[in-house]
């Protein structure tokens, strides 16, 4: 039996069972759970919804499921969140989790089939996002909230599950670092080019990168590559010679999280990294290309943020509209595969000098709004 199959084994028959049980309606609320699977940079947006959770209840006790690498993000608790790890591929969390006490309120953004586990968990009332999902995802839901008809950051779309207004703006400050391993910092001033992502499709132009970083010597700053696991090939392919150091696949995340704090600018793609550098409050430029600069944008709840987000739009082929499931018709995204997309077209729009002018602005700190739209 596979460990994922022992995930569902664990979940089915709890969650079944919990729902044939009484409920007592939900008048005084203590626990609440956000239960979801997602990846780094979605995890960051939840933010809003744990933001205005604390505000509504302020004595409530709120875990929120996260990938066991992501755990070590929350130490410091912010919003007085509490991490829990999940993953599906690991059995052990499902079963550390049904160990917790029942909740009062479950809340799944994204995917509806994760109602199954917060079911699983005991929770007294269950809240997701409406759309065309498939019956067996709706069995445990107590209540849906419909997607907006207006572009909107994901962010302050997930807090909008929660009645009442929206939660106050991120400052700086509000989520404390979390304690790393040493490592050796430099002592100047710096700047972080993060060029790897999650796809290929995601990567802007080596030589871009390498023309970007001599522009930030020229400044006076020094270059610091950074990059994930497995990505350390792509960092030499931007600087075949080793002129700058390079941290690519030697961090985990609460070392990245204390180098993106400690630097001047932080230069990035689409990606989890980008959404860490809000957090971390540092002056970043994130490149969107198939991504939707709308949808992972600053919003309402990151708007004072040193954050810039640069894309290109409207680009032919952004022309997919599906968030989660859902047909949204304001949504320009893009979701292919490399196998389907022989290059990042998207990407490579995204002009040499665009950039530089938009880190110039983030380093005089004057970034402007959400997003800027770049004409190659």
């Amino acid at each position: 039996m596979g460990e994922r199959t022992r995930t569902r084994s664990l979940i089915v028959p709890r969650a079944i069972a919990a729902r044939l049980a009484p409920r007592k309606a939900v008048r005084d609320v203590r626990r609440i759970l956000i239960a979801h699977n997602l990846l780094l940079g979605d995890t960051f947006m939840l933010t809003p919804l744990v933001a205005k959770l604390r505000e509504r209840h302020p004595q409530a006790e709120i875990a929120l499921l996260a990938a066991p690498g992501l755990v070590p993000l929350y130490a410091a608790r912010p919003y007085g969140v509490r991490a829990l790890a999940f993953s599906a591929s690991r059995s052990a969390t499902t079963r550390a989790l049904l160990e917790e006490a029942p909740f009062d309120l479950a809340f799944i953004p994204g995917d509806n089939r994760y109602s199954w586990l917060a079911a699983a968990m005991r929770s007294r009332h269950i809240v997701v996002h409406a759309g065309p999902r498939p019956l067996s995802q709706e069995w445990f839901v107590d209540e849906k909230h419909a997607y907006p008809d207006a572009p909107a950051a994901w962010g302050d779309i997930m807090a909008d599950l929660v009645a009442g207004p929206a939660p106050r703006p991120f400052a700086r400050g509000d989520w404390e670092a979390p304690p790393c391993a040493d490592f050796d910092l430099p002592s100047g001033r710096y700047a972080v080019l993060h060029v790897g992502a999650s796809t290929p499709l995601k990567f802007w132009l080596p030589e871009r990168w390498m023309a970007l970083a001599q522009h930030l010597e020229r400044m006076g700053l020094q270059v610091l590559w950074s990059g994930g696991p497995g990505e350390e090939a792509f960092v030499r392919t931007c600087d075949p010679e080793g002129r700058y150091p390079s941290y690519a696949g030697r961090l985990d995340l609460p070392q990245v999280w204390r180098l993106v704090q400690h630097a001047a600018l932080l230069v990035v793609p689409d990606t989890g990294i980008a959404h860490l550098g809000r957090a971390a409050w540092t002056p970043t430029v994130a490149l969107f290309g198939p991504g939707s600069a709308v949808l992972a944008g600053k919003g309402g709840f990151w708007r004072d943020t040193p954050w810039t987000a640069l894309t290109e739009d409207p680009f032919p082929c952004r022309d997919q509209r599906l968030v989660f499931g859902r047909n949204l018709d304001w949504v320009r995204r893009c979701g292919r595969t490399p196998a389907q997309c022989g290059q990042p077209r998207c990407m490579h729009a995204i002009g040499l000098e665009g950039v530089i002018a938009a880190v110039e602005r983030s380093l005089t700190g004057s970034t402007g709004g959400g997003f800027r739209t770049l004409i190659s």
